[in-house]
């Protein structure tokens, strides 16, 4: 996102603060991290994007480990309530949330989430 320019370095840095400050607060499921900021961070489009990884990572520690990593990026308040109620609809699919995770390629996971 930040490479894109939908995102500041100022957003990256205040993701990594609240969950220092604030614990685990993205872990939203099983494997499955949303990380966000405030708008005023260093939004600059509304935006996601997700990043797989093959083996968990901890999130903050070994009770949080994440394979789905995505990254949120809007621009006030309100707007990206659509964006979020798609995600939310695909993250309550168990199987495809289980496909995602075990899936081998970025056309796999396209073809999953239907991009």
């Amino acid at each position: 996102l930040e490479s894109s320019g939908f995102i500041n370095q100022s957003y990256v840095d205040e993701m990594v603060s609240i969950v220092k400050s604030k614990g685990p607060y993205f872990n939203i499921g099983p494997e499955i991290a949303l990380a966000h900021a405030r708008p005023e961070a260093g939004a600059n489009k509304i935006s996601l994007s997700l990043l797989k990884t093959d083996h968990e990572i901890s999130l903050v520690d070994e009770t949080h480990p994440i394979k789905l990593w995505f990254v949120l990026s809007a621009t006030d308040n309100n707007s990206h309530l659509e964006l979020i109620q798609e995600l939310m609809t695909l993250l309550m699919d168990k199987q495809k949330v289980q496909q995602m995770c075990d899936s081998k390629s970025v056309e796999e996971l396209k073809s999953i989430v239907n991009v």
